[in-house]
């Protein structure tokens, strides 16, 4: 909707190959994009991807999953011109609720922007009481872009509206200068012996091993702790366990490291809009 308002050409990949988007990227010398983050990865993992004159690529928008520091790194090396907008919306929001202003996104990679005009955003915690800059707890969004509710589901409906203000199940804090920071899906925290783990962060720490292609880490049922951290990953090349949890060791809390490791040959999975399905590798384990 961004090109039809400015009048722009809009260029239409009906099944995502990366090497096939970056031939027809640097073919119609295309400036603006909005992918998930695996997109950009699955591109970067191209070995003919610095072949390609991407140069007029101005602006990258992302969302819908958190964008790995290691790919946002890489990007800004590869492609110094390209400006990278975190859009955090969902279905219910109809638009992006916050975005990233203009030249801060490997600056702030660590929020996904500011609110939207016409968004108001609050961190609620479980007591319904709405939480200061700082502290985190589940993020409500309102405004006149919200779904009053979901049709002929009034149950649904009062379950994740709430005054105008949609439950997002998301966890999130303010900034003091008013950006908001994702920590983690709600149904995505792990909880280990009560010591809470973002999934997220985890994840985050697996991209920038050079031998991982893609990873996703879930809670693995303990009858002990309540759950341990399980990690799907794909490598590039072997690898064993042991690199993984040392790799982690060194980055992160001795509760945080994942207890499981299990490798895949094989993409992990994902809904239409390129997220991970999540419950597919919890119903593996």
């Amino acid at each position: 909707l961004a090109m039809v308002r400015v009048r722009g050409t809009t260029i239409f990949q009906y099944v995502f190959k990366a090497a096939d988007f970056l031939a027809l990227a640097a073919r119609e010398r295309a400036t603006y994009t909005l992918m998930v983050p695996a997109m950009y990865n699955l591109c970067l993992l191209q070995a003919d991807f610095d072949a390609h004159d991407l140069t007029p690529w101005r602006i990258g928008g992302y969302g819908g999953s958190p964008m790995p520091m290691a790919t946002v790194r890489t990007l800004a090396e590869k492609l110094p011109g390209l400006q990278l907008v975190n859009a955090y919306g969902s279905t219910e929001t109809t638009s992006p609720s916050t975005l990233t202003p203009p030249g801060e996104g490997v600056a702030r990679i660590d929020t996904v922007g500011r609110p939207v005009p016409c968004a108001d955003i609050r961190i609620m915690g479980d007591d319904g009481r709405e939480l200061p800059p700082g502290e985190s707890g589940e993020v409500w969004i309102g405004g006149g872009h919200v779904s009053p509710g979901y049709w002929g589901n009034p149950e649904a409906t009062a379950a994740n509206f709430t005054g105008g203000y949609w439950h997002s199940g998301d966890i999130g804090a303010m900034t003091d200068d008013g950006h908001l920071t994702i920590l983690d899906r709600k149904k995505d925290m792990i909880n280990r012996g009560g010591y809470k783990i973002y999934s997220a962060e985890v994840e985050d720490v697996l991209a920038h091993h050079p031998k991982v292609g893609e990873a996703a880490v879930v809670a693995e049922p303990d009858p002990v702790l309540g759950e341990k951290v399980h990690a799907f990953v794909l490598p590039k090349t072997a690898m064993s366990a042991d690199e993984i949890k040392a790799f982690c060791r060194e980055r992160l809390s001795d509760y945080k490291v994942p207890d499981f490791v299990t490798f895949v040959d094989q993409p992990l999975p994902r809904n239409a809009n390129g997220k991970i399905l999540k419950r597919a590798l919890r119903g593996s384990t």
